[in-house]
């Protein structure tokens, strides 16, 4: 009987068949935990292919040596869904697939070992941060498009899962997985949600299947069952509408509240501790001269209004910091006294909350002038799905199609764009709208209030 010959087989990694997949992601949940694999893996490290020289057949022993166990096969098949989730709040029937997210275990920044078991991050102390700092270093991830891996580190020396990238976020001093977030965290309601916190679903019986945490970046309907979700998913790092509290097990969604949660910005401070409570409009104007406009300051630099000072920002007020306030809160389509350049109770909240919309670059002005300001804001308000229809010409939609183009997505205009809708302006907004991740009823080719929204951001 010829004997069997047994080799290693490890599938090649630019290979999309779904034995490869199936056989690359067995592979990488059967490492041992202090390489870095899953805490819940068992078994092989690499499945095993039984090579015959002349094609005899086995023996059942033989075959049950080299074979993979059942329910390690069944894990590495149900370990190959991809998370193909999208979402527009132009149309609210979306679903989407179990987020499909291996992670690594507890470890340091950069992954150079591991650093113990969860319950071991007790005795860390917390890095103080506030919930503008969080959401800006989410964005610069989503802005980065950092490639999902759960074993591979950015720049910043975070594991490019969605539990490293909370604890990127978060700015933990490691990198933590979804078993171990919650022990940084103090644990509230959903209607107790702000920018910055987390909303995290960890599977015990089987981590590796449906596991997942999302940041909290805001309510996006007055009903509460959207949200913009903040998070690392494949194929890259993410900013979009989600319903509360995700796709899928969603009733299984904890919420949680980073419990080294300071006020402020998180800038460098410099004039005293950052405070999340609006201090009054007395504090600004001329004359005034305290660490209250130090702070508007610096968390208007980070939204996008470092062009209007040139130098500071600093105690004194003055009329960078008024020019500053003014082209925040006209971001945001206010006027007249609502953008008056002196910071109000909205104003603050949305500064120190880093959400609203952040300052447009600079176009045809300095900022802060009545001139094409208000034109620019009258382009962020919908005027309604019945212009954008075959028959249909207006300024509205010229206003679209010159949009489009500028975004880079008028690629179909041979003529124009032009006031009449025409088939080009569609598939110029489909385009736009797969660019979103969208797919189905939620990329048709005719805008919907967050095709717009987002088109005109």
């Amino acid at each position: 009987m010829t004997v069997p010959a047994f080799e290693e087989y490890v599938p090649a990694i630019d290979c999309t068949c779904a034995g490869c997949a199936a056989q690359r992601r067995a592979a990488a949940s059967g490492l041992p935990v202090r390489s870095g694999g899953h805490p819940a893996a068992h078994g092989a490290r690499r499945a095993l292919v039984l090579v015959t020289a002349a094609g005899a057949v086995l023996s059942t022993g033989v075959a049950e040596a080299a074979s993979v166990p059942g329910d390690r096969a069944a894990d590495a098949a149900g370990a190959a869904r991809t998370d193909g989730a999208t979402a527009s709040v132009d149309t609210a029937d979306a679903a989407d697939a179990d987020p499909d997210s291996p992670q690594g275990v507890p470890g340091p920044v950069r992954g150079t070992g591991a650093s113990g078991p969860p319950s071991s991050i007790v005795t860390v102390s917390l890095r103080k941060t506030s919930r503008a700092a969080i959401i800006n270093r989410a964005k610069k991830w989503v802005s980065a498009q950092v490639p999902y891996s759960m074993n591979k580190y950015w720049s910043d020396g975070y594991r490019q899962d969605c539990s490293g990238f909370v604890s990127m976020a978060w700015n933990l001093p490691g990198n933590e997985w979804t078993g171990s977030l919650s022990t940084y965290g103090t644990r509230i309601a959903r209607e107790d949600l702000q920018p910055g916190d987390i909303l995290l679903f960890h599977n015990p019986a089987d981590p590796s299947k449906g596991s997942h945490v999302t940041i909290f970046g805001g309510w996006t309907d007055s009903t509460h069952t959207y949200y913009t979700a903040y998070e690392q998913t494949r194929p890259h790092t993410r900013k979009q509408t989600t319903p509360m509290a995700y796709w899928s097990n969603s009733g299984k969604y904890v919420a949680y509240r980073y419990k080294g949660l300071s006020g402020g910005s998180g800038g460098n401070g410099g004039s005293g501790s950052p405070t999340t409570t609006f201090p009054g409009t007395g504090k600004f104007g001329s004359g005034a001269s305290n660490k209250y406009v130090t702070q508007l300051g610096q968390m208007l630099v980070e939204r996008g209004g470092g062009r209007f000072y040139k130098v500071g920002p600093g105690p004194g007020w003055g009329d960078a910091d008024r020019r500053a306030t003014q082209a925040f809160q006209k971001a945001q389509g206010w006027k007249g006294k609502e953008a008056d350049g002196v910071p109000g109770p909205a104003t603050w909240r949305l500064l120190v909350s880093g959400t609203g919309r952040d300052i447009p670059a600079a176009g045809g002005g300095s900022g802060g002038g009545s001139g094409s300001g208000g034109g620019s804001n009258s382009h962020a308000k919908y005027p309604g799905r019945g212009y954008f229809r075959p028959g249909q010409s207006s300024s509205h939609v010229e206003r679209l199609g010159k949009q489009l183009v500028k975004k880079g997505y008028g690629k179909h205009y041979l003529t124009g764009p032009g006031p009449r809708w025409t088939e080009a302006d569609r598939r110029n907004v489909e385009a736009f709208q797969r660019a979103q991740g969208w797919r189905g009823g939620a990329a048709d080719g005719y805008p919907g209030p967050e095709t717009w929204r987002r088109l005109f951001a």
